[in-house]
């Protein structure tokens, strides 16, 4: 099965700049790799590194905020058929630049691909944890309902992590850690990887999903999908 048609945009939400090291990109570099060896396109980008103005809505320039790095790097993420999304756990939960991510994610949300779906329709999502605390599957959950809501397909496995002991400790990149040497985030990585590129190599090879009953540009038009008409009903 040939991948090399297919582009991913991995997004690091490390609250790290660059060039410090980010343990979170250690882990995603793992899933990108497999991408690469089966000849996916593949980019990082870090969030954190880009002037990105919080808000929902595609160009801040235009909501008061001098700067906004968002449209250009919307352009590259759209152009995507695989998302991963990769946070660190702060007290508990996703990092604050990873909802900065999905917030500017949700401001696109109204706009359509070439079928009148939402434009998110037809790719793929994934999530990569790392941490030194409890919470890779609420973080998990958090990120993929976010991205399943607004249109991504979300495949089987299609999270992966790692956290150290609870407290201060080695993180994943650091030596000693054991965290790149860990069979089950080794065997999880893996698996999502591959999960998400057969997933996106299905959704390509037949279109994407049908637009049959999901068509916004269609309900906009009056086209109802068969949902039943209130004046029509029977009973009380």
């Amino acid at each position: 099965m040939a991948f090399d048609d297919l582009k991913a945009a991995f997004v690091n939400c490390t609250l790290k700049r660059s060039p410090e090291t980010s343990n979170t990109e250690g882990l995603m570099a793992v899933a990108k790799a497999i991408m690469d060896k089966q000849g996916v396109q593949t980019e990082m980008i870090r969030l954190v590194d880009h002037p990105v103005a919080p808000g929902v809505y595609p160009d801040m320039k235009e909501h008061g905020w001098p700067v906004d790095a968002w449209p250009e790097l919307w352009q590259r993420i759209r152009a995507a058929d695989i998302l991963v999304v990769g946070t660190p756990i702060w007290l508990g939960e996703e990092s604050s630049v990873c909802r900065v991510l999905i917030e500017r994610l949700y401001g696109q949300s109204g706009d359509t691909n070439e079928k009148g779906q939402y434009v998110f329709y037809g790719k793929v999502g994934g999530c990569v944890v790392t941490g030194n605390e409890d919470g890779i599957k609420h973080c998990s959950q958090t990120v993929l309902y976010a991205l399943q809501h607004i249109g991504y397909t979300i495949p089987p496995q299609a999270d992966c992590g790692w956290i150290g002991e609870a407290g201060p400790g080695p993180s994943y990149c650091d030596e000693g850690s054991g965290g790149t040497d860990n069979e089950f985030t080794q065997r999880n990585t893996t698996f999502m990887a591959w999960n998400l590129m057969h997933m996106a190599r299905m959704l390509k090879d037949n279109g994407g999903i049908p637009n049959e009953g999901n068509s916004r540009e269609a309900w906009d038009k009056g086209e109802r999908f068969g949902h039943p008409n209130p004046e029509y009903r029977s009973g009380d």
